[in-house]
């Protein structure tokens, strides 16, 4: 099966050796995703709910990039860097699948790369439509 490595255009991916997204056959991984702003920077500093909706959002452009949807995850882990504030986290994921329902996990981590990000967030999604066509 032929590998699609995703990029999101992060000037990490090639120095660090990661892709934002790999699809191989109907599986996808997305790896683990930062609340970045379009200019680089953490995206809305000190807000726990905000930066899980735009860790989510670059998830799913790295997922439409592969073809697939939100509605294909089957899995997410929600790395927080202060597990009190899950329900600001858990509450911004609902918004997103609260009907797709995937197997979900939150996890206190010590910190993150950049101590601005309150939260990272990997997903596994499983695709049952072909994928986009190579151009």
């Amino acid at each position: 099966m032929p590998r699609q490595n995703i990029s999101s255009g992060s000037p990490f991916e090639k120095p660090i050796g990661f892709s934002r997204a790999v699809r191989i056959g109907d599986r996808i991984a997305v790896a683990g995703t930062a609340p970045i702003a379009a200019d680089g920077n953490t995206a809305y500093p000190g807000d726990m709910y905000q930066q899980t909706l735009r860790c989510l959002e670059i998830i799913q452009e790295a997922l439409e990039k592969a073809g697939a949807s939100l509605d294909d995850v089957i899995r997410t882990r929600v790395y927080l860097t202060d597990a009190d504030r899950w329900e600001e986290a858990a509450s911004a994921h609902g918004k997103l699948f609260g009907d797709i329902r995937p197997a979900c996990t939150f996890v206190e981590v010590n910190r993150l790369i950049d101590p601005e990000w309150l939260v990272e967030i990997e997903v596994e999604a499983v695709v049952h439509h072909p994928g986009p066509k190579a151009s």
